[in-house]
């Protein structure tokens, strides 16, 4: 599998590229180059979801994102666990912004 050209691409691989250069940004700093460390996941979350998650900043807040996150309980998070907060994330975005909208409606 190739790379696709960004200029070529869709939507949804565009998005797909995102999500692996953002994993890949945050990543390696510390330790493994493939795993998020707690201040890597920290940074990561502050930086690229902090109007999502507002509280990212709050130790207490990443350790219970880290801890949920690690499945397999190694203190790092993979890309797989990283695609399953950000899967879970835009499962939240979608059902909040669907209840916005059929509040949005019932008011006209």
């Amino acid at each position: 599998m190739s790379a696709p050209n960004p200029e070529n691409a869709s939507t949804l691989e565009n998005a797909m590229q995102l999500m692996i250069q953002t994993f890949h940004k945050y990543s390696g700093d510390e330790g493994d180059k493939y795993t998020l460390s707690r201040a890597e996941l920290k940074d990561m979350l502050t930086t690229e979801l902090g109007s999502y998650l507002g509280n990212a900043q709050d130790k207490e807040a990443v350790d219970r994102v880290m801890g949920d996150l690690d499945s397999n309980g190694d203190g790092e998070v993979d890309f797989t666990e990283f695609i399953i907060l950000v899967g879970a994330l835009t499962v939240a975005c979608n059902d909040f912004f669907l209840e916005y909208n059929e509040k949005g409606e019932k008011k006209k």
